[in-house]
């Protein structure tokens, strides 16, 4: 019988009783006994060679199964042997399973889709069991029902803001969330929902409304602390975060006056120039006539505003937690109590009576009062109530609240920012008498009451409306501030998009003299004062703002439809601040380009104003653009090009294992051989080991080439173990920036013309580039320090992601031949780097081999068909080792001290293995890791046990030497790089080592000085490239 005659025959006979046996006798007789004289029954006639039993199908060699019937059968003996099967026969029949319906049991020629829900359509005999069935899966459908609703409850407003209030418990979600979840890629990071880029191919689009036009930003994410007390406690205490080295500080005369907004980076107290936190903004209120407190407002990225808190309680002191107080929910029949009782007549209709007629619909106030009311969380939502968000200290007057996700912060980005701004918003109007006389609940009635108040409002209006006369955002003082009360935008929305333009009639009637006023020297001192710096009126500006209902009430009520309303709500006038954004200030290349205006507003009102805004014309864009926008303006952008920062090793670490993911996720054929590439860290930049690897460079020079002969021994004293900084003062990369220019080019002529010109500083002369100097210099800054440079390339050529930096030889410079008439250098694509080999080949192809047959053996095990011996297994296992050839290189698990550079063993592989041990490090079975690759080493004995992963085509740690890896010295890596749009270059941001640069410096000659090579990760090919430090 073959294998699926078999399996069918199995099949049908599943259900039939074990004590049923089938003698060899045939089906006479019930089974048993034989026929008379029939000794032999397998050689009887019309059997052939075939055992007893039925078979089916038919039989080989002619023979045919008997017609003839039995003579007589014993009834006792038939029915004894064939009772069994009747009654597996009838318990098969009226056993119904989970999939059998009773409908199942007619003919298909019978059956019909309605007896599904009708049971009469079937016959009588089945109506019973077809009804206990429908019985049960109407009561299975009535406990789903509750967990699943249709999509038209689902969609109703009250079940829409719970659901979306339930998904805001885990990640906090901006105002304008569900505009940007509909036409952006969302991604969460730092604890929110964010834009990360849209789903339109607008890159280029979002270039020229960042060069012509305006690019909307929501920034609301960035997290801000508000510090209250007198103004020399203040100073005192964040003197200690900051340096004057580093360039302006808390206490900057026209920051400290709130006239300006400014940026410091913060590190830890007391440790300039280690231990930095992060860059932030901060804004100072303007004095208060009489009064030495003070109010400061300090914005900084999500990811560092723990670390910028914990150090702003250490310095301030304020280590005493105030709870907020809670709010308890009072239940509505205690509010009826303690209210008047209303009367019969007024509550009869909230009472539903059993008289009421039929068909009636219920109304929305006859609702349970206990029922859930669905209330839109404005603000962090996965904040704990009892969460303290205010500190005060017991020795000093400091208070430090936290404000985040408070106010709504937006960043318009371009030369016409100021004309979508005046063209949205529209300076609140004054109030009529009534109100003024009245007791309102509005902050403004009661604002309005002084008349300072107003004179001071009326100022402002006059002041932003010279911003229509203004042709471009550049014009004005970089960090200006103007504050501004503006009537509800949603008023003054128009019917179709636009787009925002100067508007050139209004510039002919302003004054010229208050516009010259603005664009030197800003906005006044006591007009950048706003009521947005008042908690009371936030909070007023926000409880009380008119819904959208509310106000398509009032629009339909307008006798002319789509004019605007007259008189405008009370509750209708937000407080804002404007604060100017600079554009690029280092360099001589385009100047303030990037600027903008930051609009800042209460919450609650992020939408009020966000489509107002798109209205008039402006680009929106994400996450991606905000690099591309740090990256044109030539700045580092936070966390991504802050190593040294917490928050940027933590980036780094996440970008190290995001890039890792995506390498592995490909198949190994598909995969950049990095080794073979030359390349020893394509996903991490291994910053410390390259400090650490140019001090010991630099010490091992000799003393006439490192310092100009003179003592080395405060240089060797100087060196040792010490975590890498990013070098951040104004002084030093000054005198590196002019040390970086060739002494006789085109270039350096236009560039010291730039730098005599009107519109940049006079910065005097920098002492020439020696050994001495360079020496002073690094023994002061650069011996663990790294520098943020800019690159551009001379040639084609597009920077990518940690391409690495590195050092032309001379020869190299020999292949740059000059242009005639003194134009710029041109780039040979003959700079290649050899093709380096890959030890770790057979390594990684061995430790999958074992992998398989170890899964393999396992296999067999599990089955139990083949017991495999363990002798077999020791032999296989020695046959594998003699198999696997010794690497050239191996990688020794000897842990040394962490202020040593961890060395590679190299042998040849022709040489013989020096210890058992070293060579059963390399074969004993690797261990899988997450993404599929193989880690190298037996299983861990504990948790500080380190495994050696083993990827194809990625150097296992440690890594050799980074500096002398490939036939150019390595100087540093790139953090962004592309080709830019705003030079028509490939240009680069990145980090080089400042020991690197130096030495780099020295050995080039003059007219070609600052010339240095990229190469990317994937590539043999070197491009030429100049260094630009800005400073």
């Amino acid at each position: 019988m073959s294998a699926a005659k078999s399996r069918m025959r199995n099949k049908h006979m599943r259900d039939q009783p074990s004590n049923v046996t089938y003698s060899s006798g045939g089906w006479r007789n019930g089974g048993e006994g034989r026929p008379p004289g029939d000794s032999q029954p397998g050689k009887r006639q019309g059997f052939g060679n075939h055992g007893g039993g039925w078979v089916r199908g038919h039989q080989p060699g002619g023979s045919t199964y008997p017609q003839e019937l039995p003579k007589y059968i014993t009834s006792t003996y038939f029915a004894k042997a064939r009772a069994a099967e009747v009654k597996a026969m009838l318990r098969a029949v009226n056993k119904t399973t989970g999939s059998c319906h009773t409908f199942g049991a007619l003919p298909k020629h019978m059956r019909r889709r309605a007896m599904s829900h009708d049971t009469k359509r079937l016959p009588k005999r089945l109506r019973e069991g077809a009804q206990r069935m429908l019985d049960k899966s109407l009561q299975m459908g009535k406990k789903e029902e509750s967990k699943t609703k249709s999509r038209k409850a689902r969609r109703r407003h009250g079940n829409l803001l719970l659901e979306f209030n339930r998904r805001q418990r885990k990640n906090v979600w901006l105002e304008t969330h569900i505009w940007h979840a509909k036409r952006f890629h969302m991604v969460k990071k730092w604890g929110y929902c964010l834009g990360e880029r849209p789903t339109l191919k607008c890159y280029r689009a979002c270039y020229r409304a960042m060069s012509s036009h305006c690019l909307l930003q929501d920034l609301s994410y960035y997290c801000c602390l508000e510090l209250q007390g007198p103004e020399d406690q203040l100073l005192s205490a964040l003197s200690r975060l900051t340096s004057k080295d580093a360039g302006p500080t808390f206490a900057a005369v026209l920051c400290l006056s709130g006239r300006r907004q400014g940026s410091v980076v913060l590190y830890r107290a007391d440790q300039y120039p280690s231990q930095p936190l992060g860059p932030v903004l901060f804004l100072w209120r303007p004095r208060t006539q009489g009064s030495t407190h003070r109010q400061l407002w300090i914005w900084g990225h999500p990811s560092l505003k723990q670390d910028v808190l914990s150090e702003l309680q250490a310095v301030c002191q304020c280590t005493e937690a105030v709870v907020p107080p809670t709010v308890i929910a009072v239940p509505l029949p205690e509010l009826k109590q303690e209210s008047e009782e209303p009367s019969p007549v007024a509550a009869a209709p909230l009472v539903s009576t059993p008289t009421q007629a039929k068909g009636r619909k219920r109304k929305r106030a006859e609702k349970d009062p206990g029922a859930q009311s669905a209330k839109k969380i404005l603000g962090d939502g996965t904040r704990s109530p009892t969460c303290p968000i205010t500190w005060k200290s017991a020795s000093t007057e400091i208070v430090i609240n936290d404000l985040t996700m408070e106010m709504v912060r937006y960043r318009l980005i371009g030369p016409l920012s100021h004309s979508v701004l005046a063209q949205t918003l529209y300076p609140a109007t004054d109030c009529n008498e009534e109100a003024k006389s009245g007791q309102s609940c509005f902050w403004w009635p009661e604002h309005c009451k002084q008349e300072q108040n107003m004179a001071l409002h009326r100022e402002q209006s006059d002041l932003f409306q010279l911003l229509k006369g203004v042709f471009s955002t550049t014009e004005i003082p970089a960090g200006t501030v103007l504050g501004l009360t503006v009537d509800d935008p949603r008023i003054f929305l128009p019917r179709h998009r636009g787009y925002a333009q100067p508007d050139l009639q209004q510039a002919i009637g302003v004054d010229e003299e208050k516009r010259r006023a603005l664009t030197l020297q800003g906005a006044p001192e006591h007009c950048c004062q706003s009521a947005l710096w008042e908690r009371s009126v936030r909070d007023n500006v926000t409880d009380n703002k008119m819904s959208e209902q509310e106000l398509n009430g009032k629009r339909r009520e307008v006798l002319v439809p789509g004019s605007r309303l007259s008189p405008t709500p009370l509750q209708g006038r937000v407080p804002l601040l404007l604060v100017h954004q600079p554009g690029k200030q280092l360099g001589q290349e385009m100047g303030s380009w990037g600027a903008g205006w930051d609009l800042l507003m209460p919450k609650g009102w992020g939408m009020a104003f966000w489509v107002p805004l798109v209205y008039r014309g402006v680009r929106v864009a994400g996450l991606k653009m905000s690099v591309k926008h740090s990256q044109f303006k030539g700045v580092p952008h936070f966390p991504n090009d802050y190593p040294d920062c917490p928050a940027g090793a933590r980036f780094q670490d996440e970008q190290e294992a995001e890039l890792l993911d995506k390498f592995t996720r490909r198949p190994p054929a598909k995969r950049a051989n990095y080794i073979k590439h030359g390349c020893l860290a394509p996903f991490r930049c291994p910053w410390q080991q390259l400090v650490e690897e140019w001090a010991e460079i630099v010490k091992e020079e000799p003393a006439e080439r490192r310092d100009g002969g003179q003592d080395g021994t405060e240089m060797a004293a100087v060196v040792g173990p010490s975590r890498f900084s990013v070098l951040r003062s104004r002084k030093v990369l000054r005198q590196l920036s002019a040390w970086c220019q060739p002494t006789s080019s085109r270039g350096q002529r236009l560039h010291q013309r730039g730098r005599g010109g009107v519109t940049h500083q006079a910065i005097p002369p920098q002492a020439p580039l020696t050994p001495a100097a360079a020496a002073s210099l690094r023994a002061a800054h650069g011996h663990h320090s790294l520098v943020w440079a800019r690159f551009s390339l001379l040639s084609k050529g597009r920077p990518e992601l940690h391409a690495m930096v590195c050092v032309p030889t001379p020869e190299d410079l020999k292949l740059l031949p000059k242009k005639h008439q003194g134009q710029d250098l041109v780039a040979t694509t003959s700079l290649l780097e050899p093709r380096h080999k890959d030890h770790h080949r057979k390594r990684v192809r061995e430790a999958h081999r074992e992998e398989r047959r170890r899964r393999k053996v396992e296999k067999l095990k599990m089955k139990g068909g083949t017991e495999v011996k363990k002798e077999e297994e020791e032999e296989k296992k020695e046959v594998i080792r003699k198999e696997v050839p010794v690497p050239d290189v191996v990688v020794l698990k000897s842990d040394p001290p962490s202020d040593q550079t961890q060395m590679i063993v190299e042998q040849p592989s022709s040489h013989p293995v020096p210890s058992l041990a070293l060579k059963q490090e390399v074969v004993d079975a690797p261990a899988k890791t997450s993404d599929g690759d193989l880690a190298l080493g037996p299983a861990p004995q504990g948790e500080d046990q380190k495994q050696e992963r083993l990827v194809l085509g990625l150097w296992p740690d440690p890594l050799p030497s980074v500096t002398s890896h490939c036939s150019r010295v390595t100087l540093g890596w790139v953090t962004q790089g592309d080709f830019s749009l705003a030079s028509g270059c490939g240009e680069a941001l990145g980090l080089v080592s400042v020991s690197g640069l130096l030495h780099a410096l020295l050995t080039q000659p003059p007219d070609q000085r600052g010339l240095l090579l990229l190469r990317n990760p994937s590539s043999l090919q070197y491009r030429f490239a100049k260094i630009t430090i800005e400073a």
